[in-house]
């Protein structure tokens, strides 16, 4: 039985794409080995975001061709997609796939092995307008689903290689969402998350249908589908009509990413960024009537070029104003071929790590307000592991609805279950809790345990 070995750099998406190409070895009757080992083929998932990605996707490369030689080295992802010229110039690498025509890896492969030439994959991503379908009925990882919706993004934001390196905007047919979703919730997960490289843009390019009616459809088809949580939304995603589907929603999660990258309005007018401070501030206000306990987490990338001491004060008031329950800050790194990195007036690498602390001990604190406002409620947590590193085998840690990380005593069995957790002590970045009772969805009934 030919083995084949995985590694993913980046994001979820990649993570989820991992996964879809995983299934196709695994239907060719290959057996998935450790990256670590000896393996027949190594598949690297790169990612190209920042320089120090390309950096790093290059390390794993070598260290595939390091491990076996003989091997196939086969590399695909964003890195490959932008890049090809520079990975084929690597020594040992034998296939490259973009981000598209993944299908196709296998057939590289073999070719590859007949002919012992080169196999460059990589086509034009700009002229793609079709969703590449790949089929992930059950993840590695057994606890949370991610569903991938969407791929690309028509935005290019002057700091972002993305649309260069995932192509434009392409939505997934809903028949083909809804149906995925049904197989997670067939395979036993509660949640699932939706996913993508702009998810909630997801129906731009279809007529008559958009965001709102997917997350209507998935709410009203998928049968024993417990949580449904956007891994990102744009503010001007955030129309009326998600507003509503959110506010009547029994599935749609108490957390929201909301995507700033800054609170200065001159900044990101810089970045091309669509909206303004009171555009974004008027939608935070507005979903938070209709979602009082929102949870709102989001992106800030700070030292923008150009970022002046007020422009980083303005942001800094603008993301206290918002109340965030906690924050991504990330250091603006220059990426090869963006707008954003050819800018005068790069800012100084010390006084952008200076002002990173600032943003990021501003982030704790009121990551802490808002989990000391969840103190003594009780939650429902999806436990997706044993704390490691931890004397008591029984402690789980998960996640709560509105994504409060919370560790409390329980059984292994309760892993994947929807539980019922009071917090007893809100912390930050960890909360713990006592376990309540285990909900039983097939009859929305309570079961107590024995805890």
């Amino acid at each position: 039985m030919p083995t084949v070995a995985f590694h993913t750099l980046g994001c979820k998406v990649n993570h989820y794409e991992t996964e879809g190409i995983w299934r196709m070895f695994m239907d060719q009757g290959y057996e998935r080995v450790d990256f670590d080992h000896d393996a027949d083929v190594y598949v690297i998932n790169t990612c190209t975001v920042t320089n120090s990605g390309d950096k790093k996707s290059r390390q794993v490369i070598r260290r595939a061709v390091r491990k076996n030689p003989e091997a196939v080295v086969c590399v695909t992802g964003c890195y490959a997609q932008t890049s090809p010229g520079e990975i084929m110039e690597i020594p040992g690498v034998d296939v490259i796939v973009g981000t598209q025509d993944r299908k196709r890896m296998i057939e590289y492969i073999e070719e590859h092995q007949e002919t012992r030439l080169p196999v460059n994959g990589v086509k034009n991503i700009m002229k793609n307008r079709v969703f590449e379908e790949m089929d992930v009925p059950e993840f590695t990882d057994r606890t949370r689903a991610s569903l991938k919706i969407q791929e690309g993004c028509n935005n290019f934001c002057t700091f972002c290689i993305i649309p260069w390196s995932r192509g434009l905007l392409r939505s997934r047919e809903p028949e083909s969402v809804v149906a995925q979703a049904q197989k997670l919730v067939d395979a036993g997960y509660k949640e699932i998350v939706l996913t993508g490289i702009h998810t909630a843009g997801y129906g731009e390019d279809m007529k008559d249908y958009n965001f709102a009616k997917l997350l209507k459809e998935l709410e009203e088809k998928v049968s024993g589908l417990m949580r449904i949580r956007i891994s990102s939304i744009e503010a001007s995603q955030i129309t009326d009509e998600v507003i509503e589907v959110l506010d009547n929603s029994e599935k749609i999660v108490r957390h929201l990413h909301i995507p700033l990258q800054s609170g200065s309005d001159t900044v990101l007018g810089r970045m091309r960024r669509k909206y303004s401070t009171d555009f974004y501030f008027k939608k935070v206000e507005k979903i938070r009537k209709a979602l009082p306990d929102l949870a709102i987490t989001s992106d800030v990338i700070v030292g923008f070029p150009g970022e002046t001491d007020e422009e980083f004060m303005e942001t800094y008031n603008f993301v206290k104003k918002v109340g965030y329950s906690e924050l991504h800050v990330f250091p603006f790194s220059r990426r090869t071929g963006t707008p954003a990195a050819r800018m005068e007036n790069q800012v100084d690498e010390d006084l952008k790590n200076e002002r990173v602390q600032k943003m990021i001990s501003l982030s704790d604190q009121l990551a802490k307000e808002y989990a000391s406002t969840n103190e003594n409620e009780v939650l429902e947590v999806i436990p997706e592991e044993h704390v490691q590193d931890s004397d008591n085998p029984n402690l789980l840690v998960g996640y709560t609805d509105n994504y409060l990380k919370v560790q409390f005593k329980g059984t292994p069995d309760m892993i994947g279950k929807i539980v019922r957790v009071k917090i007893t002590k809100a912390g930050y970045p960890i909360n713990e809790g006592q376990f309540v009772r285990i909900m039983d969805h097939a009859t929305h009934a309570e079961v107590k345990m024995n805890a």
